[in-house]
């Protein structure tokens, strides 16, 4: 079956598209009547089912997460927020925009003047009709200076944000042809004035309202009954993601039936969990990498002779076979792959080369040891991959010291706040929205404090330019940049490895922008009947 028709046996089988579009697009594919019609009874027959109580078991939770959606941070957060709010778009699994709250989003021809359509008839949580006003002022409150918005970085372009009716009028200082993609951000979630009167109240447009709210421990939802795509997700009474940061402990509650399914399968048991009756390994590859961040403005990392022995003191092949187990690619320091359009072509992979690594490492003039923190929750294996950075350090004359920190608090009070530390990224849908979330100097995820000017020029320009030959050059010299000045070392890029149980579960689709179908697995599956 072509990649066209497991799309539409997709949609179809979530009733998100008529057996009427289907059988039409078929035939625009080639397809004899017959053999269309034979697709479209399989395809409709896993029709959505609705009742019952969906579980999932994520890694990612801690005691400090907030319902606030400007605060999410880490899995947990991700998913949950996709379960009770709604958004101005999403990204689809092909790597385009869906509209949601935005009925259509229009342009200036220079791209800086962006209007977007509310949707007639959306309802919040609250019975309150969303409006644009709802929307302008959600837009505006992450893009306050003073938000500490996850997405701050992404909005900073906007210089006027103005309601109009059923309108909104964005006006941007540089002109952005990805506005539409930024606006489907995690963060973004529309609520009720903004979110500014309450933001920690949980409420929004989505398919569920927040029914439990128990940071680190279980978070829980129930279908809102006026939700405006019924049909097309929310098929459970209840979802309920239960916090299960230990990667044994996860696997064990989808074997026992607590859970329905799982985030975050370590690559050194998929072999094993494949065996498992009713269960299936959902993994797909998109545009997540587990980094190891160095502050660029924090000693001993402020040393370029420093930075550069660390990231050639890195065995990338060792690395992506031992600790991902092959699941995922080999990285090359900068934060794009090739599931991003326009992806730089023609720059060195960098090899390691602990010889090299030793002479910068002599020059760099440090002695004794480097701290290095990880934790079992910043990505799978991060420990095992700390301890094998150390070893391959160790050939280049470099002592690694480990510190392994507890989950709780990791992302709170390590990730973006020690000088050198394990990570991980989703990715994000274009190379200018990871570029401005997380290595743009004003960013407030810069978690490498890389700061360079001439960089936020470059991002700056490939934006506003439209000829992609000349943006995807643009890219192409910030990607090799950050490479070399940059406190990013990226030894791969990881597949998504989630588990589901099939036996009981329905509707599962390959979704490369994020795991658990990019947040949305628990309100777009259902419990078979």
């Amino acid at each position: 079956m072509t990649k066209e028709l497991e799309n539409m046996a997709r949609l179809a089988g979530r009733g998100q598209l008529s057996r009427r579009d289907f059988l039409g697009s078929a035939a625009a594919l080639g397809l004899s009547a017959a053999m269309a019609s034979t697709l479209a009874d399989k395809a409709f027959a896993q029709a959505p089912v609705k009742g019952g109580v969906l579980k999932a078991g994520l890694q990612g939770g801690e005691s400090s997460n907030s319902l606030d959606p400007a605060l999410n941070l880490s899995q947990v957060t991700f998913s949950f927020c996709k379960q009770w709010g709604e958004f101005l778009t999403r990204l689809t699994p092909d790597g385009g925009v869906e509209n949601l709250i935005a009925e259509e989003i229009n342009a200036s021809k220079d791209a800086k003047t962006w209007t977007v359509k509310v949707r007639d008839g959306i309802e919040f949580h609250n019975g309150k009709t969303v409006t644009a006003d709802d929307v302008a002022a959600t837009i505006e409150r992450h893009a306050d200076a003073n938000s500490k918005s996850g997405a701050l970085g992404i909005l900073k372009n906007i210089k006027g944000i103005k309601p109009n009716g059923k309108e909104v009028v964005f006006t941007l200082a540089e002109g952005d042809a990805d506005f539409p993609y930024l606006m489907a951000d995690y963060h973004l979630v529309i609520q009720p004035n903004g979110g500014k009167d309450d933001p920690n109240a949980g409420i929004s447009a989505g398919p569920y309202k927040v029914s439990v709210n128990q940071p680190g421990v279980r978070h829980g939802g129930e279908r809102f009954a006026n939700y405006w795509r019924g049909d097309k997700a929310g098929h459970a009474d209840q979802i309920e993601i239960i916090v299960i940061n230990d990667a044994t402990a996860r696997l064990a509650a989808l074997q026992g039936g607590q859970v329905h399914m799982i985030n975050r399968v370590e690559p050194k048991v998929v072999d094993l969990v494949k065996r498992l009756p009713g269960v299936s390994i959902e993994n797909v590859s998109g545009r997540g990498f587990y980094p190891f961040n160095m502050f660029c403005d924090t000693a001993p990392f402020d040393n370029y002779d420093l930075r550069m022995a660390l990231k050639l003191a890195m065995d990338r092949e060792e690395m992506l076979q031992k600790i991902l187990r092959g699941y995922g690619d080999v990285g090359n320091d900068y934060p794009i792959n090739k599931a991003y359009p326009l992806v730089p072509e023609g720059i060195e992979q960098r090899k390691f080369d602990p010889e090299k690594a030793a002479e910068f490492y002599k020059k760099s003039g440090h002695s004794g040891s480097v701290l290095l923190r990880t934790s079992d929750v910043a990505f799978p294996g991060a420990v095992d991959a700390a301890q094998l950075y150390q070893q391959s350090c160790a050939k280049a004359g470099i002592k690694i010291e480990i510190k392994r920190e507890p989950g709780d608090g990791y992302w709170s009070e390590v990730w973006n706040k020690k000088p050198f530390s394990l990570s991980y990224w989703g990715g994000r849908p274009t190379q200018g929205q990871m570029y401005s979330t997380g290595y743009v100097s004003t960013a407030d995820w810069n978690d490498t404090r890389f700061k360079n000017e001439k960089f936020d020029k470059m991002l700056y320009a490939a934006q506003a330019e439209l000829d992609e030959t000349k943006r995807k050059q643009i890219y192409h010299d910030m990607a090799v940049l950050i490479r070399d000045q940059g406190g990013l070392i990226v030894p791969f890029f990881n597949q998504f490895i989630d588990a589901v149980a099939t036996d009981k579960v329905n509707g599962w689709g390959k979704n490369p922008q994020g795991e658990m179908m990019d947040g949305y697995a628990l309100n777009e599956c259902w419990l078979n009947a």
